[in-house]
């Protein structure tokens, strides 16, 4: 088997990127996009001022997911990530969401976050919330029937959070 690089995602990945997320916004199961989100907006997403992207590829041949970082709110929130993942239909439920996962905790710590917080994951996205879970990441809340699922109607979404660090240990 290829090895998997993660790196930072460039301009010649768009189109792979755009791929994905088209694939899966167009699913309506657990991404608040519609499914006929342009792909200037799939760019600005990926690309967008103050947004640090990264992708997982085996080799040159294949994009395999995506990650972006942000800071969850400005000024006095800055402090706490926020992160969107995306994976690869065809390579859902081998690792790679894991590998983007732990990749973007060690990123989040070195650009120097306390914590991170997801703030909208669909409760009905198993794979996800058990992935998030499973990395320490606690559900802190609960938005009632928040997210309009295009099989099921209308289910739950959820804000998940983690420290990253001891708070005891953060600057003043």
């Amino acid at each position: 088997m290829k090895e998997i690089d993660i790196r930072p995602a460039t301009k010649a990945d768009f189109e792979a990127m755009w791929s994905i997320f088209h694939t899966l916004v167009a699913n309506g199961d657990s991404y608040p996009f519609d499914a006929d989100t342009t792909r200037e907006t799939c760019h600005d997403y990926w690309f967008g001022q103050g947004v640090q992207s990264f992708v997982a590829a085996m080799g040159d041949e294949r994009l395999l997911g995506m990650y972006k970082l942000i800071p969850n709110q400005v000024g006095h929130g800055a402090h706490v990530a926020n992160a969107s993942f995306m994976v690869d239909p065809a390579a859902q439920g081998v690792g790679v969401g894991r590998m983007l996962g732990v990749h973007c905790l060690h990123e989040a710590r070195r650009a120097g976050y306390l914590a991170m917080q997801f703030n909208f994951v669909v409760s009905t996205n198993l794979a996800a919330v058990t992935l998030w879970k499973k990395l320490g990441f606690t559900v802190v809340g609960t938005l009632p029937m928040a997210y309009r699922h295009a099989q099921l109607g209308y289910v739950d979404a959820y804000v998940m959070h983690q420290l990253l660090s001891d708070p005891m240990q953060w600057p003043e």
